[in-house]
C-alpha cells in the first residue's frame, strides 16, 4: 500500500513537472554547423588534410580520440557532459534520428527565416539585406503584453535587422557592430572595443556578441533571447577546419557560461530553457566548405533542448524527421504560447515527458517515435 502511494506521488510529480511551461527561453543558433560534428567530434579525414588544417598534428592533439564518446566531448564537453544528459538532442543521422530543413535554398536567410517564423518561404530570398516578408515567433511574442520590452536579440550577422524586420519589430535588437544602447561601464568598454576593430567584416566577433547578450541579461533579465553567433559559418566557407574546430569549442564555452549564469540568477534558475540549432548543413568530405540548394547534407540540422521542463531524454534515437519549420511553433509552446501567423507553419514538435523518459519505455507521438538514450 505504501510502495503503491509512493508511486503514486511520483507520478503525480512527474505529471505537474510534465505540464510546467517556461517562464524565459534562450534560441541559441551557430551558423552552419554540421551534425556530424556535433554528434562525431572532429572528422578525422579533414582532420589529417594541411588543405584545411594548418598544423595537423597539433589539430589532433587537441581535437582527436579513437573513442567517438571522447571525441566529441573533446571538442563540445558541455554538450554531452551536461545538455546531452539533462536535456534532449537531436540528428544523429546514424541513430535513425534526423532534423531537416524545409526551405529549398540551404543558405542562411531562408534558414533562419524558416527557423523564427516557421515558414519555408518559397520565393526567393538571398543573403542580402531585404525586409522579411514573414512575421517571426520573437515579433509575435513581443507584442504580447506578458513579454511586453522583454524580447531581445543579439546577432553577429548584419543582416539579421532585415531578418527581424527591426524598423516595424518591438524586439530589441543588437546586431553586427552596432553600438550596445546601454550605460554600464562594462558595455561602455565593449562599444569602445568593437568601435576600435580595424577591420569590420558582416560577421561580427562572437565574442562580442556573446558579450553583450550577456551583460543585457545581467542588467535587464529579459524573458526572451535570440543570440545568432556566426563565424563557424565563416571559418567554414574559408576552408579553415582547425578554425571552425576551434570557433565551435568556443560556441561551447559561451554556452556553458550562459547556462552557469542562468542557473545561478534566481530570476532564471530552473526557470529558463535554452533550444540550440543552427540555419542549415553542409557539404560531405572535400565539399564540406559550402552549402547551397546542389550541395548534398546542406539540409541537414540538429537541435537540443536544455530546462528545467525539458525531459532528460538525452540524445535521441528511432526518431521521425523533424523540420525546422516547426522550431518557431515549439519555442512558443515551451512558452505556453500558441504561435500565429498568416503562413502555413509547421506545428511544434511533440516532445517526450518526463513520465515516458522515467519509464524507460519506447515512446510514440504524432512527430516522434522515441527511444531514450541517456
Amino acid at each position: 500500500m505504501k510502495t503503491r502511494f509512493c508511486v503514486g506521488l511520483l507520478l503525480f510529480a512527474l505529471v505537474s513537472k510534465a505540464q510546467e511551461k517556461a517562464q524565459n527561453l534562450f534560441i541559441i543558433t551557430t551558423d552552419g554547423v554540421r551534425w556530424q560534428e556535433i554528434f562525431n567530434g572532429a572528422d578525422s579525414l579533414l582532420l589529417s588534410n594541411p588543405h584545411f588544417v594548418n598544423d595537423t598534428a597539433l589539430a589532433k592533439r587537441l581535437y582527436w580520440d579513437d573513442s567517438q564518446n571522447e571525441r566529441r566531448k573533446k571538442l563540445l564537453p558541455f554538450f554531452w557532459n551536461v545538455l546531452a544528459k539533462e536535456g534532449q538532442l537531436y540528428g544523429n543521422r546514424q541513430k535513425e534520428s534526423r532534423v531537416n530543413v524545409k526551405n529549398i535554398y540551404k543558405i542562411s536567410y531562408p534558414g533562419y527565416n524558416e527557423l523564427l517564423s516557421g515558414y519555408p518561404d518559397p520565393l526567393p530570398i538571398l543573403n542580402a539585406p531585404q525586409q522579411n516578408r514573414n512575421k517571426t515567433v520573437l515579433e509575435f511574442l513581443a507584442e504580447n503584453p506578458a513579454f511586453n520590452d522583454s524580447v531581445a536579440s543579439f546577432t553577429s550577422w548584419n543582416v539579421f535587422p532585415f531578418i527581424l524586420n527591426k524598423t516595424k519589430s518591438c524586439v530589441k535588437q543588437n546586431c553586427g557592430y552596432e553600438n550596445v544602447d546601454d550605460t554600464t561601464e562594462s558595455v561602455d568598454v565593449l562599444n569602445r572595443v568593437q568601435n576600435g576593430v580595424p577591420q569590420k567584416n558582416k560577421t561580427r566577433y562572437d565574442l562580442l556578441t556573446f558579450f553583450a547578450a550577456k551583460q543585457y541579461i545581467r542588467q535587464h533579465h529579459p524573458r526572451v533571447v535570440f543570440l545568432s553567433l556566426g563565424e563557424t559559418d565563416e571559418f567554414a566557407h574559408q576552408g579553415r577546419y582547425d578554425l571552425y574546430l576551434q570557433q565551435l569549442s568556443a560556441v561551447d564555452k559561451m554556452i556553458a557560461e550562459l547556462w552557469y549564469a542562468a542557473q545561478t540568477d534566481p530570476v532564471y534558475k530552473d526557470k529558463t530553457t535554452f533550444l540550440l540549432s543552427t540555419d542549415h548543413g553542409r557539404g560531405r568530405s572535400e565539399r564540406w566548405t559550402t552549402h547551397h540548394a546542389f550541395i548534398r547534407g546542406s539540409g541537414e540540422i540538429w537541435l537540443g533542448l536544455l530546462g528545467g521542463n525539458i525531459a532528460p531524454a538525452g540524445e535521441m534515437q528511432g526518431v521521425n524527421t523533424i523540420f525546422q519549420n516547426q522550431v518557431a511553433a515549439t519555442a512558443a509552446f515551451l512558452l505556453g504560447e500558441e504561435f500565429r501567423s498568416n503562413r502555413n507553419t509547421g506545428k511544434p514538435i511533440n516532445l517526450p515527458s518526463q513520465i515516458e523518459v522515467a519509464a524507460g519505455t519506447k515512446l510514440s507521438g504524432a512527430n516522434a517515435t522515441v527511444s531514450v538514450n541517456k
